[in-house]
């Protein structure tokens, strides 16, 4: 059940990380696996048996929603918004009691912690307001080995910081569509470079990640509360009050309860 759960969430991941607006990093906090797939991958040699029965269903997740489900979901996202954004604001929403207690579990609650919690909301938000306004064409669909291994490099920031969209990053480095076009038709030429690029960033990212984890505890989960909460905002889609408000309300309450099921290990 365990195998089934991970890999499910590996498939949402999967799927979610190349919409824009969504952050992959978020979607495995939703999950209540960031830290833990941050240690396993950093620490993979020191329990390999155990780490990878965890990465495992996690990674063929991840395979099987970039592959095959993340076009399911951009359905789902252009014909059903209402309801597919309302859950994920939903599964944001119940993450943040997790989170905030998680963030005080080492030491109580400082005032100055909300610092960090509003810079990165506000940073959040920015990233992906931007996003709107990147020209999403593309002038030259032909790019070097280097570049495209760069611009893997850089997306992995939006990979590993929750909060920041991968989209926004390839747009700013005008391989967007390239990209999308090369998961759908599997082309190796765009697909090995950028693959080489995205798992050195986040080796590197993950380290640094887990160094703030690891000496600025409370700042960094503060940080990742931000982040998680400008999600929502980016995600609020747009209602009237009638029945379209009370779907709204009522997929909030799903994503509720998909979170307590995501959450059970």
């Amino acid at each position: 059940m365990t195998f089934l759960l991970n890999c499910l969430k590996g498939i949402l991941i999967g799927s979610g990380a190349i919409l824009p607006g969504i952050s992959s990093g978020v979607l495995c906090i939703i999950f209540g696996i960031y830290e833990k797939l941050l240690d396993s991958i950093i620490h993979f040699f020191k329990d390999i048996k155990k780490n990878i029965k965890f990465l495992l269903p996690i990674v063929i997740g991840v395979a099987i929603g970039v592959l095959i489900f993340s076009n399911f979901l951009n359905y789902f996202f252009i014909n059903f918004p209402i309801q597919t954004k309302s859950i994920f604001i939903g599964l944001i929403l119940g993450s943040i009691p997790s989170l905030i207690k998680e963030s005080n579990k080492k030491t109580e609650f400082k005032p100055i912690y909300l610092f960090y919690t509003l810079f990165a909301f506000f940073f959040g938000v920015f990233l992906v307001i931007l996003e709107n306004y990147i020209p999403n064409s593309e002038t030259n669909s032909t790019f070097s080995f280097l570049y495209l291994a760069i611009s893997g490099f850089i997306m992995s920031v939006g990979i590993v910081v929750p909060g920041i969209s991968s989209t926004v990053i390839l747009m700013l480095m005008g391989v967007y569509n390239t990209y999308l076009s090369s998961i759908s038709t599997l082309y190796f030429p765009v697909l090995i470079p950028m693959g080489i690029g995205l798992i050195l960033g986040c080796l590197i990212f993950m380290k640094l990640t887990d160094f703030l984890l690891n000496n600025f505890y409370e700042k960094t989960f503060y940080s990742i509360i931000g982040f998680s909460l400008g999600s929502i905002l980016v995600l609020m889609p747009n209602i009237s009050f009638g029945l379209t408000s009370i779907i709204f309300l009522l997929c909030i309450l799903l994503g509720f309860l998909l979170f307590s099921l995501f959450r059970k290990e």
